[in-house]
């Protein structure tokens, strides 16, 4: 009977991972195995001569298997980092991405003292809480459309210590609540659907189509925002939309034609117009 070694099941399992047209085989492959193990990644590395027990080879060809199928790692997992921050994560929701960080950075430069922030679209909640860590006077409040999206959002606010300051409501962002909001934060469905189908697996297949597909045009959240931001922004108060790739000249102009002012784009790290931002007078 073979008896494998943590380094050889590792070797074995990334090339399978590697040939089922997963992204950094060899990485999952150890996450996983860090996973059943409870080791975190420094401790499978001190063990790589450790021969496996039948019951831990179980467990971990089940995760194997998973991640095979292009089921996120971050899914198979419940959980990820976003802002250095722990997000719990299930399949009701988006998985929270490094590029949104840029949001919450330009959020940061704009928030008055004791802010009042509605979080359109809130998904994780990873936007919103975020802002209330890092802003101790700030109140948030999450809404989605999805009941199973905001159970996520009130379990993350619990684990990062801000549910007090963080309240939910289910509703859809074509009728968005009265403020006055000091600030709106959004990252809103925004995939064309011509472009769905060409999605990686990871995200077509398994990552939620409600948050992710937008019409014809991939605009059309954009509008319903700008039509509303008069409305519900307080004097001086900020909007602030992640947008995808070649969307930001659109947006911008959305929401001068809808009378902000000190209209701006901010690029991600990779150089992708990523963030536009708007103040009402």
């Amino acid at each position: 009977m073979t008896v494998w070694t943590v380094l050889e099941l590792l070797k074995t399992t990334a090339e399978y991972l590697d040939g089922k047209g997963v992204d950094n085989g060899r990485l999952d492959a150890e996450r996983l195995l860090a996973q059943v193990l409870e080791l975190d990644r420094v401790g499978l590395y001190m063990q790589f001569d450790r021969p496996m027990q039948d019951e831990e080879l179980t467990a971990y060809r089940a995760l194997v298997k998973r991640r095979a199928s292009r089921e996120p790692l971050q899914y198979i997992q419940g959980e990820t980092e976003f802002w250095s921050l722990p997000m719990l994560v299930t399949p009701a929701v988006l998985i929270p991405r490094s590029d949104t960080e840029i949001l919450v950075e330009e959020a940061l430069k704009r928030l008055p003292e004791n802010p009042r922030i509605l979080d359109v679209g809130a998904g994780s909640g990873a936007i919103g809480i975020a802002l209330a860590h890092e802003k101790s006077d700030a109140e948030v409040t999450a809404l989605d459309l999805s009941a199973e999206a905001l159970e996520v959002v009130a379990r993350n606010a619990d684990l990062n210590g801000v549910r007090d300051r963080l309240k939910t409501i289910q509703g859809d962002l074509a009728q968005l609540p009265e403020g006055p909001w000091d600030m709106v934060v959004s990252n809103p469905p925004y995939i064309p659907l011509a472009d769905y189908e060409t999605l990686m697996p990871e995200v077509r297949d398994y990552e939620p189509a409600l948050a992710l597909k937008a019409g014809e045009d991939g605009l059309g959240c954009y509008r319903a925002l700008a039509d509303q931001v008069q409305r519900i922004l307080a004097p001086g108060g900020w909007i602030l939309l992640e947008v995808g790739i070649g969307q930001a000249t659109d947006v911008a102009d959305f929401l001068r034609k809808a009378g902000l002012t000190d209209v701006s784009v901010r690029a991600d790290y990779g150089g992708v117009d990523r963030v536009v931002c708007g103040r009402r007078p």
